[in-house]
């Protein structure tokens, strides 16, 4: 994915694959709501080729510090993304109601 803007977006594969589970699953119950999230979500994305550091790093202490920076989407969806350069790398796109389990070490 590349934007207009100094910073380049791209979604990785496993961030793909993470969206795609998620419209697909609320698509077998509402397929215009589905639409309307990938919607959202990738404009959300996309505005981060201007000022990505405007989000806060995601910091936990079994996570590299000031790795990931931490974008919130409407209500359930969290973005972890990484800044290289003038590139934006997303790496999670995570449903928070369902996905945070691998973040969470007990």
């Amino acid at each position: 994915m590349v934007s207009s803007g100094k910073y380049k977006v791209i979604v990785s594969d496993k961030a793909k694959k993470m969206l795609g589970e998620h419209i697909r699953f609320m698509a077998k119950v509402n397929k215009k709501a589905a639409a309307l999230k990938k919607k959202e979500i990738m404009t959300a994305m996309r505005s981060l080729c201007q000022m990505p550091q405007r989000f806060p790093f995601f910091e936990e202490f079994y996570i590299l510090p000031n790795r990931y920076h931490k974008m919130f989407i409407e209500k359930w969806y969290l973005v972890l993304y990484q800044i290289q350069d003038d590139t934006v790398l997303v790496e999670y796109i995570l449903d928070c109601r369902k996905d945070c389990d691998w973040l969470i070490k007990k």
